[in-house]
């Protein structure tokens, strides 16, 4: 068997030469945002626990280090599969400078917390890292578990909650904000919680159904997967299981708005079509050319892509909106996707005030946007009547970085993106998928 090895990238920069077509198949990686739940879940059971599917990004990544540093027999036994044993778990590491110091990098650790309350009856919570997209509050998490019987001490000057829960039983429960990892952790507490937990106004994305998918595989009594209203019967203990992630649903909508952008035919190979919602009539709304077949999307090279209008004719507007609404990570690709198609859009990023702010380097690329403010962007499109220009510009954040790598890939001449560590946060090896199909990109130092 394969030992535990995690991949690092110490390159700083993209190198693109764009505006050439791209063709063939690409398979999206395994869901990011999936693992960095089911990953925390090992920790509800002393048996193995065996996922598959697992993408090989720096957050995932450092998210296994970090279940090895607390103590658990993590082992690589393929290139996408890994078993977690969790026997032996030492809380006390939550403490350390080491663990602040990690943690502060990856806002999926706050998920830690409810299978650490639910197992052992205790844990640390430092503030929570991750993008620079605005404020993330951890007000769902930390009220849910109280209601549950946890007690709770903030220290400001270390900036770290103690968490108490030798009293964790279950709970009703309205949520203020359908909290995609607030609902994920009080779903892990509940699960071996004393009595029942109802939660109203769950987060019920895909991700969430396989998260809880998973644990009634495991001996959990999870009811009303997939809706808004999560009823859990507390239970004293859970198995070892085998779980498979999904398709990574925004590695799929970045794969059509690149092959829009590039006027490009590419096959997106099991892409679990079934559980990707409302993504697909999206694209369609700008224009954007799909066939369906089987679990497979083909997105057909276009000259030319329009934009819908709303019926009664007035501009286009497209939001994010909790499941089964339209993801907020996909907003940055579907604005960069939108710089060249034929007509207007707004685009409205109600969930964070700062995921906007990359649009300044596709103005510098010739895109025409007008920042309204932090959350609303109008694109007028180009209908590819003049070409984005490369230029050297910097990532932002996972998503931002993706969304200007694809802009790259449109633009006439040499662009240079600087902080991809951010976009290797969340993309598995890109640039050697990206070239597999054709793609002038290469790895290079600032």
């Amino acid at each position: 068997m394969q030992a535990l090895k995690i991949n690092r990238f110490y390159m700083s920069t993209f190198e693109i030469r764009g505006g050439k077509p791209l063709s063939g198949t690409i398979v999206p990686q395994g869901a990011k945002n999936e693992a960095l739940q089911v990953l925390c879940a090992v920790l509800l059971t002393e048996e193995k626990v065996t996922i598959s599917n697992i993408p090989d990004i720096l957050d995932v990544n450092m998210l296994i280090e970090l279940l090895g540093d607390l103590g658990v027999k993590v082992e690589r036994i393929s290139e996408d599969t890994y078993t977690f044993e969790s026997g032996s778990v030492d809380i006390n590491f939550l403490q350390s400078a080491e663990y602040k110091k990690k943690s502060g990098k990856l806002r999926g650790a706050v998920m830690l917390a409810g299978p650490l309350l639910a197992r052992f009856g205790k844990t640390y919570l430092p503030q929570p890292g991750g993008d620079k997209i605005g404020r993330r509050r951890l007000d769902t998490h930390i009220i849910g578990f109280e209601r549950m019987g946890v007690s709770f001490h903030y220290d400001a000057e270390q900036k770290e909650f103690t968490l108490d829960g030798a009293y964790l039983r279950g709970a009703d429960l309205l949520l203020e904000e359908p909290s995609v990892t607030g609902t994920a952790n009080i779903v892990m507490a509940a699960v071996m919680a004393k009595g029942k937990t109802t939660i109203y106004n769950a987060a019920c994305e895909p991700y969430v159904q396989q998260l809880c998918r998973m644990l009634n595989s495991m001996g959990a009594k999870i009811e009303g997967i997939g809706s808004n209203l999560l009823q859990i019967e507390g239970v004293e203990k859970l198995n070892g299981c085998a779980h498979r992630l999904l398709a990574d649903m925004i590695e799929v909508g970045s794969f059509i708005a690149m092959a829009a952008m590039t006027r490009s035919e590419i096959t997106i190979k099991d892409a679990d079509v079934a559980h990707l919602g409302i993504l697909p009539e999206t694209f369609l709304k700008f224009g954007v050319e799909l066939e369906i077949k089987g679990n497979d999307i083909i997105v057909l090279a276009q000259d030319q892509y329009t934009i819908r209008q709303f019926i009664d004719g007035s501009v286009l507007n497209i939001y994010d909106h909790p499941w089964p609404g339209l993801s907020p990570d996909l907003l940055s690709v579907i604005l960069v996707m939108a710089t060249q198609a034929k007509g207007t859009v707004l685009i409205h990023q109600k969930m964070f005030e700062s995921r906007l702010f990359f649009v300044d380097k596709l103005i510098d690329m010739g895109a025409q946007i007008v920042l309204c403010d932090p959350h609303r962007a109008v694109v007028i499109g180009l209908n590819r009547q003049t070409a984005l220009r490369g230029i050297r510009m910097s990532s932002p954040d996972i998503r931002a970085g993706v969304a200007l790598l694809i802009a790259a890939l449109s633009a006439e001449g040499k662009s240079v993106i600087e902080n991809i560590e951010q976009i290797d946060r969340g993309y598995q090896f890109i640039d050697k998928r990206l070239q597999a199909l054709g793609a002038d990109i290469r790895r290079g130092t600032a």
